[in-house]
């Protein structure tokens, strides 16, 4: 299982898996309990289940980079175009926007 902490304006917002079933979003209950949380996207609107999708969340897959810099991604950490969960992790904890992607390693 792979896993990614998201945050919204440096704020833990929820946490992103990827296991055997499949890619899974879930927000974070503190988030979701303090004072004014807003959703990550208005594709995944804010609520305590989880989101579920075979393949990557699309919002989450439209962070990933395209063209050439999918390519020196691809070719600096020898990842596959097809392992969107590494390159998400690998390329999106600073991208354009209020949300970031920062790798989960241990807990």
């Amino acid at each position: 299982m792979r896993k990614a902490e998201i945050k919204l304006h440096d704020q833990t917002a929820g946490w992103l898996t990827q296991d055997e079933e499949g890619y899974h979003f879930v927000y974070d209950s503190i988030y979701l309990q303090s004072e004014s949380p807003h959703a990550v996207s208005l594709t995944l609107p804010l609520r305590a289940a989880s989101f579920t999708s075979k393949t990557m969340l699309p919002f989450f897959d439209g962070l990933i980079p395209e063209g050439w810099l999918l390519e020196v991604a691809e070719r600096n950490w020898k990842l596959g175009p097809r392992d969107r969960m590494g390159l998400l992790m690998s390329c999106c904890r600073d991208c354009i926007g209020a949300v970031s992607v920062h790798p989960v390693f241990k807990e």
